[in-house]
């Protein structure tokens, strides 16, 4: 090899320094053994903000950030050993000020020994600001993953290969990872394990898809049942995004949608079902009878309406709780679905009434009630087997109504009003008992709404009066029981005996008994200032329903005060079944009103069931025996028993007896050589209007020559 001249070498060694020191990269000449910087330039020097003097006679180490000493180490033992002919890395470089410094590094050995390099050449790029930039961009993909894996909706992108990523939520949904499958068709057939469903649902999203690349790119949702990973059902719904031209690159989105299902699911079971006894309600009932309806007009055939309900359920609520009633009442329908045929319905229809729709009961009339009894017969004697609630035995039984149906002559509404009618027939007739509706039931019924009508008309126009039966005692009328009456102006009289039951039942007694408290108290006051009228005694009855009303008390003082009747003669005459309501709160209203003097009997006593530990609570004037007892004191032994046994009772409590429907001489001296002295009944006069009542007492007073108030 040729030996290159004294002044070529120096010119080379010119041309090598003048390149080293005007290069717009930082060069850095290093002794490989020691890693002792001979010689840097001056672009290296202020990329560090060192001067060159600064850095040359230190070890490139001094200047190597501390956990990137260790960086490509094995690559420069390599290099130094003569094994590699060079080595590039990036690594990061402290400046001066302490702040790192991003540098590409690529050495080369420049001069050996022996075949191993004694010095290398480093070229160094700073490369900060691409090092700053990639951060940066991984800081942002790190923070939309985290975004991404904290969305509320799965969100998986698929190419043709299969995904290349998937947020967190779109695994937990379906239970596999997307790295698991291979593919698109892979994880549908992983959550979507019949082939038929999954054809199905493939056919849908293929067509979506299309859609979407023909319009404007969105997939429109669809829903679909999925089977997750650990092995339950889920409810999705599947939408997603076309991803520029490539047709399967695409975005899949993923929302969850079973609790909202579920919420759906309950809402529309609510609305059909009775959450109870898990029966049809009203609701469904009505649908059932419909498409019953429709089935036996097009088939022909009849089928039947069977109303329910139970005997005596009030009492088991108010004496065991709703609990147990509500306990009862699950039983009732588990064992009323037991009777009848899959395709028939029972429902509840509200409160403790079932119903229980038959269809299909044959082309015959007859056979069809013979079917529809033998159900209900079936009915019953399931009922009267014992029902065991909280390790007690309960008996209860019902009353059935039936109403057949023959096509759709009659709604479902007039069906139900129908097999009502029937059941309160049952129930009438003695409970635990079916009956079939007939025409002259609806007839009955008919009736007392129209009755029901004209009586609410009658209470506005005034039709009501009193007619007045006198009250005996020792021979001289002492006062009178007031008497409801009606005098219809088209029908004429109506008996007591039709319209009081009826105004109890449609609560109408409430607007008469207080026209009657109210009546009395005037015609009492109307009497204040007659001589023979002034202190005649005047009873009033008084509904169980009239006298429980929260208002009653002051209703009755309101009356008193605004006509100034004197309370002393005013007396409310109370029934037995009043008693058994709320012993506490009659006693409490009775001691009430008699504080201001208004006195009581009670009435038609001993055919209740009265406890004699309630007449010494209660504050009585009066004990009144019930005409069943009177008229047949002179033949029936018990009934003399009773009439006698009362009039001691209430001798012995210091009441006055009163006995009511005195009909003959002869009941008055059986009652009188009994010490009962007081009395009323057609032996002296029925009840009669205003006029003659006061005629009657006034003629009486003359002949007993009595003219002033002693009478």
């Amino acid at each position: 090899m040729p030996t290159m001249s004294m002044p070529a070498l120096l010119a080379s060694e010119e041309r090598f320094r003048s390149l080293f020191g005007q290069a717009a990269v930082g060069i850095i000449q290093v002794q490989s053994g020691t890693g002792v910087i001979e010689r840097a330039n001056e672009t290296f020097a202020q990329m560090l903000g060192y001067t060159v003097a600064e850095i040359e006679g230190k070890s490139f180490q001094h200047f190597t950030h501390p956990a990137d000493i260790a960086a490509g180490g094995e690559q420069m033992r390599r290099m130094v050993e003569g094994n590699l002919a060079s080595v590039r890395l990036e690594k990061r470089y402290l400046r001066k000020d302490g702040k790192p410094v991003w540098v590409d590094l690529t050495a080369t050995p420049v001069s050996h020994r022996n075949g191993r390099p004694m010095q290398n050449v480093s070229v160094i790029l700073d490369i900060s600001e691409r090092k700053h930039m990639e951060e940066a961009l991984r800081t942002s993909e790190e923070r939309l993953r985290g975004i991404l894996d904290r969305l509320p909706i799965g969100i998986a992108k698929v190419r043709a290969d299969g995904f290349n990523f998937s947020n967190e939520r779109f695994s937990q949904i379906c239970g596999y990872d997307t790295h698991e499958l291979a593919s698109l068709d892979k994880w549908w057939e992983a959550i979507v394990r019949d082939p038929q469903e999954r054809e199905l649902y493939l056919t849908r999203w293929n067509e979506a898809c299309r859609e979407a690349r023909e319009g404007n790119g969105y997939i429109r949702a669809m829903e679909c049942v999925i089977t997750h990973k650990g092995g339950h059902s889920r409810s999705l719904e599947m939408a997603g995004v076309i991803l520029g031209d490539d047709d399967d690159d695409y975005l899949i989105t993923l929302v969850d949608v079973s609790q909202r299902k579920a919420v759906e699911e309950r809402a529309r079971y609510l609305a059909y079902y009775d959450p109870l006894t898990q029966l049809p309600n009203r609701r469904l009932l009505l649908d059932r009878l419909q498409q019953a309806l429709a089935m036996s007009a097009r088939h022909q055939s009849y089928g039947a309406v069977l109303m329910l309900d139970l005997d005596n359920f009030k009492s088991l609520n108010e004496t065991q709780g709703h609990d147990m009633g509500d306990r009862l009442l699950g039983i009732v329908a588990q064992r009323l679905r037991s009777c009848v045929h899959a395709d028939d319905t029972v429902a509840r229809h509200g409160g403790d009434e079932f119903v229980v729709v038959l269809r299909s009961l044959g082309e015959s009339e007859q056979a069809a009630a013979a079917g529809a009894e033998e159900v209900a017969q079936r009915i019953l004697n399931v009922m009267r087997e014992p029902f065991d609630l909280s390790n007690e035995h309960h008996h209860t039984t019902l009353s059935i109504g039936i109403t057949l149906f023959h096509g759709q002559r009659e709604s479902a509404d007039e069906l139900l009003k129908r097999g009502d009618l029937a059941m309160y027939r049952a129930k009438a007739e003695g409970r635990n008992a079916l009956r079939f509706f007939d025409p002259e039931m609806q007839a009955v019924v008919e009736a007392r709404v129209a009755l029901e009508s004209d009586m609410r008309a009658g209470i506005a126009q005034g039709q009501f009066e009193f007619a007045y039966q006198p009250q005996m005692l020792h021979g001289q009328i002492v006062g009178a029981e007031a008497l409801l009456r009606w005098q219809h102006p088209l029908k004429g009289a109506i008996s007591p005996a039709q319209f009081i039951p009826l105004a109890e039942e449609s609560g109408l007694i409430l607007r008469l008994g207080e026209w009657g408290v109210k009546s009395a108290c005037e015609r009492l006051a109307s009497w204040a200032n007659d001589p023979v009228m002034s202190e005649l005694t005047l009873s009033v009855n008084v509904s169980a329903r009239q006298f429980h009303q929260a208002g009653f008390v002051p209703q009755v003082l309101a009356a008193l005060a605004s006509t100034g009747a004197d309370a002393r003669l005013l007396r409310l005459e109370l029934t037995e079944s009043l008693l058994l309501e709320d012993i506490d709160d009659t006693v409490k209203k009775m001691a009430h009103l008699k504080s201001y003097g208004v006195g009581f009997s009670l009435d038609d006593f001993g055919t209740g069931y009265s406890s004699l530990s309630y007449l010494k609570r209660l504050p009585l004037d009066e004990l009144k025996i019930d005409q069943g007892f009177v008229r047949d004191v002179l033949t029936d032994p018990n009934d003399a028993a009773i009439a006698k046994t009362i009039v001691a009772l209430g001798t012995s409590l210091g009441l006055q007896v009163t006995a009511e429907g005195v009909e003959t001489e002869a009941q008055r001296q059986f009652l009188e050589r009994n010490h009962c002295y007081g009395w009323q009944g057609y032996l002296l006069s029925p009840p009669l209007p205003i006029r003659e009542f006061e005629a009657l007492v006034q003629s009486l007073a003359i002949a007993h020559g009595k003219t002033s108030a002693a009478v």
